[in-house]
């Protein structure tokens, strides 16, 4: 019996041997590859076993929390400024003006972009390092810690730079001093004075002032005195900057108290070139075109009311150009004062040839009045020229000769010989001066072109020296 039990299993061996090699044959690696297989799903997309060291040390993604846990900034309200109820708390500032952007004399503001830094001590956010070193933050850390609430008074406009991210700077160091610096660019109201414009000096002030904290709790100073003001090489197109300066002061409201007050001062002196060539340099030219009609012969009517009428409208279109860049003020200018003269020059040349031809046309009536016309005389050839009579046309009386005694011959008479009365016919020079000036200038037209040629200049020239004597 055992014997063929052991007969049957020799049997089954016997059987079982060509499968089991064949299957060893078939699939020798089979294990291998699983083994590759899971070492692979293992492995990292990008990088291997490198990108996974790099992942180790890379803590870029828990820098937040453990720069928060460093701070300790979950065990402090930071709602309350640093020292609350003690003394004020001393915040230093300083700035750096990176630019001038505009200065709009209509809406009588500036706009300027600056960097504002603020340099306080935070006890709370003090921490412990080995090399002393300080941690940098961007604004996203700013939000949860306490910052000083600083505003711009008299600003209409302000915002910071978020291009690529907010341009917010926070470094913390380990003694707790912190130095947060902003990008910020700010237009404020310049109260500008316009009586000497374009001669002009304006002077400039961008002020600095905490919103929620007095003086009893906030200390607001220039850091560095006046090197605390830094400016970059600025150049403006209509100003010249002469000066920056800053400057300490307090103010005061009748609800809240005093506060801390840090003024940006700045003085701009205007070029004047510019105004010369768009505003003085044409209108000395209309004025002087103007004077041109005094050479023009007092016949030719039409030249001469063209050119007058062409040169006022031209000096309005200036006065016009000039008010619309201003603003509207309630006081004279000093550009309004020479574009006025200028145009009362121009205006009073106009009236001179409308008193000339007025004072012809008399003259000439008077003496068509008096004269024996000759019956060949053609009163339309006469008139055909410029409209008015002429003198070699009109055949005239002449008057009779008056004899005057000379003043020799009444010298040699003895004082108390009576003089024989004038006769008829004289007159006495020195009586009725101004009368007797005036009637022979109307009689003698042409003569108010000759007096003009030389009065309109001189008085033009004497109104220059005074003016730029003034505002210069």
């Amino acid at each position: 019996m055992r014997l063929a039990l052991l007969a049957l299993r020799l049997m089954v061996l016997a059987w079982m041997w060509p499968v089991t090699q064949l299957n060893s044959s078939t699939f020798p690696n089979k294990r291998r590859h699983k083994e590759v297989y899971t070492a692979e799903s293992t492995k990292p997309k990008h990088g291997g076993r490198v990108d996974l060291k790099m992942k180790k040390q890379d803590s870029t993604k828990s820098l937040l929390i453990k720069s928060e846990q460093l701070l300790r900034i979950e065990d402090h309200d930071f709602a309350m400024r640093p020292g609350f109820g003690g003394s004020a708390l001393p915040v230093g500032v300083d700035v750096q003006v990176e630019s001038i952007d505009s200065i709009s004399e209509v809406n009588m503001d500036f706009t300027m972009t600056l960097y504002l830094r603020h340099y306080w001590q935070d006890d709370r956010l003090a921490f412990p390092s080995s090399s002393n070193k300080s941690r940098t933050f961007d604004a996203r850390l700013v939000k949860k810690i306490w910052v000083p609430d600083v505003f711009f008074v008299h600003s209409k406009r302000s915002f910071i730079h978020d291009t690529t991210m907010e341009n917010i700077m926070l470094r913390v160091f380990p003694d707790g001093n912190i130095l947060y610096s902003v990008r910020i660019t700010v237009t404020a109201l310049c109260s500008m004075d316009f009586s000497s414009f374009p001669l002009d000096t304006q002077n400039c002030s961008l002020e600095l002032e905490s919103y929620a904290y007095s003086e009893n709790d906030l200390m607001l100073y220039w850091k560095n005195g006046n090197d605390s003001l830094r400016t970059d090489e600025i150049v403006l197109s209509q100003f010249f900057i002469e000066d920056f300066q800053p400057s300490f002061g307090l103010a005061f409201y009748s609800s809240t108290g005093w506060y801390n007050r840090l003024y940006i001062n700045f003085i701009l002196r205007r070029h004047i070139f510019f105004f010369m060539l768009q505003t003085y340099f044409p209108t000395m030219l209309m004025v002087m075109l103007s004077w041109v009609s005094f050479w023009i012969d007092r016949r030719a009517v039409p030249a001469r009311v063209s050119l007058g009428i062409t040169t006022v409208l031209t000096m309005s279109t200036i006065i016009t150009g000039v008010s619309a860049s201003m603003p509207q003020v309630s006081y004279v200018k000093a550009v309004d004062i020479y574009l006025w003269a200028s145009f009362l020059f121009v205006f009073l040349s106009v009236i001179e040839y409308a008193a000339v031809n007025y004072f012809t046309t008399v003259e000439e009536m008077k003496k068509l009045k008096n004269a024996k016309v000759p019956s060949t005389f053609n009163t339309n050839q006469a008139m055909a020229f410029d409209g008015c009579f002429h003198d070699n046309d009109i055949d005239l009386t002449p008057f009779s000769e008056v004899d005057i005694t000379p003043d020799t011959d009444r010298s040699t008479q003895p004082r108390n010989s009576t003089v024989s009365a004038p006769p008829d016919g004289t007159r006495l020079h020195r009586r009725n001066t101004l009368k007797y000036n005036l009637s022979f200038i109307m009689s003698n037209s042409y003569m108010i072109d000759s007096y003009s040629r030389v009065i309109f200049p001189l008085a033009y020239l004497l109104f220059n020296i005074i003016y730029w004597s003034l505002y210069t």
